[in-house]
């Protein structure tokens, strides 16, 4: 009987119209049924599009993460190389006030022991290093070579308790002794006369006596000068104008071996050899004079050789 009721009814809705609005009430009743039916199946589908999503999202953190940290890595580098990079700029230019011959090296080396103020550079005797050879940096003289290995060498700079060097007051040429303190920016000057004329802010100069340091070289600055009337000398304490902890770069400095004395007699000599071949050889002397400008072209010979104008001049 149902079965012979459903035929009937399927033949009537596929022929007729008249169920239309019928099956469109039972719709409405039936689709609760069916939102029940999908609830599980539409829960299970939001929690792993969430979870998926919160997967995607911490995944996404953390590679900015690891990009950002980089981009700091960068940065921290860039600010480091443009540090080096003024460094580099402010020693180029000091060198070029240079008039001695100089190479640049680099720190690579600070001695642990805390009394001793020495480095290590990365310049030796392969590179001509010798003892007691000047170092400088953009500012002022730091110290001298006083040990030499193959591709390394070793520096005592000013500030050591053992070091001394001769100087100059750059305003009046007063003459004293610097000697470090052991403090790195600390100097003292010793046996200077209480009636010395030298004041705060003096700018003291390598004197070039001894002739181990090269004459003129900026050393220190006067920040402190005490006079006690029952002391015979005063207590003078300076600055070095060298970076003695800071800097990374230096230059050192290859000076003339030679006294005044020596390059004054050679020079003479040769300039009485050049006298005595112009002597011996006036022809020489005179055609070089009657010889045109190296900026005049001579005249061109009627019939040249290919090229041969050329490779005449050169």
């Amino acid at each position: 009987m149902f079965a012979v009721l459903s035929a009937a009814l399927m033949v009537v809705d596929a022929r007729l119209t008249v169920l239309h609005s019928v099956r469109s009430q039972l719709g409405l009743i039936v689709e609760p049924v069916y939102w029940l039916g999908r609830l599980p199946v539409t829960l299970w589908e939001s929690a792993t599009q969430e979870l998926s999503s919160r997967n995607e999202l911490a995944a996404e953190n953390e590679k900015l993460k690891a990009e950002q940290l980089m981009m700091q890595r960068r940065l921290q580098k860039l600010a480091a190389l443009t540090e080096q990079n003024v460094r580099l700029r402010e020693l180029l230019n000091s060198s070029a006030l240079v008039d001695d011959e100089v190479l640049a090296t680099e720190l690579i080396g600070i001695d642990p022991n805390p009394f001793t103020h020495r480095i290590l550079i990365d310049k030796g005797e392969k590179d001509g290093v010798v003892l007691g050879q000047p170092v400088l940096d953009a500012r002022g003289l730091m110290g001298q070579v006083v040990e030499v290995m193959p591709y390394t060498s070793r520096v005592l700079l000013l500030t050591d308790t053992t070091h001394s060097i001769p100087v100059q007051v750059n305003r009046n040429g007063l003459r004293a002794i610097a000697t470090g303190t052991g403090n790195p920016e600390r100097l003292e000057l010793r046996h200077v006369a209480d009636t010395a004329d030298i004041k705060e802010g003096d700018l003291l100069v390598s004197s070039g006596l001894g002739q181990r340091f090269p004459a003129g070289y900026p050393v220190a600055t006067v920040t402190e000068v005490v006079h006690d009337s029952g002391q015979p000398f005063a207590i003078v304490r300076a600055v070095p104008t060298a970076n003695l902890n800071r800097t990374r770069y230096m230059l050192l400095v290859f000076t003339d071996p030679r006294t005044p004395e020596q390059r004054a007699a050679e020079s003479a000599e040769a300039q009485e050899e050049v006298d005595r071949q112009a002597l011996e050889h006036p022809d020489a002397e005179a055609a070089i004079e009657d010889a045109p400008p190296a900026d005049v072209p001579a005249p061109a010979d009627p019939a040249p050789a290919s090229g041969s104008g050329e490779e005449s001049h050169q």
